[in-house]
């Protein structure tokens, strides 16, 4: 049985990484999608593949820390899809990597409204929709950055995905009675082209160096991460809210 059949979602950052993966997941798991990054191409590419297995998604490009792309994401959903019951507000960048003395206001702010601003502009709008559905599940992805761990020069980062699971936790107390459940995952390194073992002249050392942080031993893929979100997205978590699930292969307990 599709643990997804007869719902509709909507998630961020598609074009790559876990929201690609997610997005893949949540189709063949019977969800209609709306899918949503800044490159249309990639997005469209995204949509005919869930099409060639059956599936159904409907892209749209904007950028998340725009309001008016928030509210069109909720739009298609239920104009298209007539509904909306799951939010994956995934999308996020790590942005300018510096001491914090040595990082701009523009860049601070950046960081914070592509990493948490937009989660509250997409939750502001996908709220109301699951309202009308009788409940819904909103998910955000934080890390275990700015939560178990404060890295060196990701000072804007780490605030903003640890307000992620402060907003968590504040929009599952407030809308627990609409069934409306709210939580954050908090993956730990993952095989995405945003990882710096994937980094344009990155050597051997350096994928050594970011998979001994983790007790694994390994960063995860994109589909190990987007296993967890479905959960979350499913009634198997149906009395969990307000959590910040760790999926980081130990990387914030491990000391070896």
């Amino acid at each position: 049985m599709n643990v997804l059949s007869g719902k509709v979602a909507i998630v961020t950052g598609a074009s790559s990484g876990i929201g690609r993966a997610t997005a893949i997941l949540f189709a063949r798991q019977g969800a209609r999608v709306v899918v949503a990054a800044r490159r249309q191409h990639e997005l469209d590419i995204l949509v005919s593949e869930i099409a060639a297995t059956g599936g159904e998604a409907v892209a749209l490009a904007g950028d998340v820390r725009d309001e008016d792309h928030a509210r069109a994401l909720v739009e298609q959903a239920v104009n298209r899809f007539g509904g909306l019951d799951v939010a994956f507000n995934n999308a996020g960048a790590a942005g300018t990597m510096a001491p914090v003395t040595d990082l701009s206001l523009a860049d601070w702010q950046d960081v914070i409204a592509t990493n948490l601003t937009s989660a509250f502009l997409g939750a502001r709008h996908q709220i109301p929709a699951m309202a009308a559905r009788g409940g819904g599940s909103l998910i955000f992805t934080s890390s275990f950055v700015g939560y178990t761990a404060g890295l060196p020069a990701m000072a804007a980062y780490a605030a903003a995905k640890a307000g992620l699971v402060g907003l968590t936790q504040v929009l599952a107390a407030e809308l627990g009675p609409k069934g409306i459940r709210a939580n954050a995952v908090l993956p730990g390194g993952t095989d995405t082209p945003a990882n710096p073992v994937n980094a344009p002249g990155a050597t051997p050392e350096v994928r050594t160096f970011v998979e001994g942080l983790h007790a694994l031993k390994r960063i995860a893929t994109p589909e190990e991460i987007a296993q967890t979100v479905l959960h979350l997205a499913s009634d198997a978590s149906s009395f969990m809210t307000g959590t910040a699930l760790l999926v980081d292969g130990g990387a914030s307990i491990n000391r070896t």
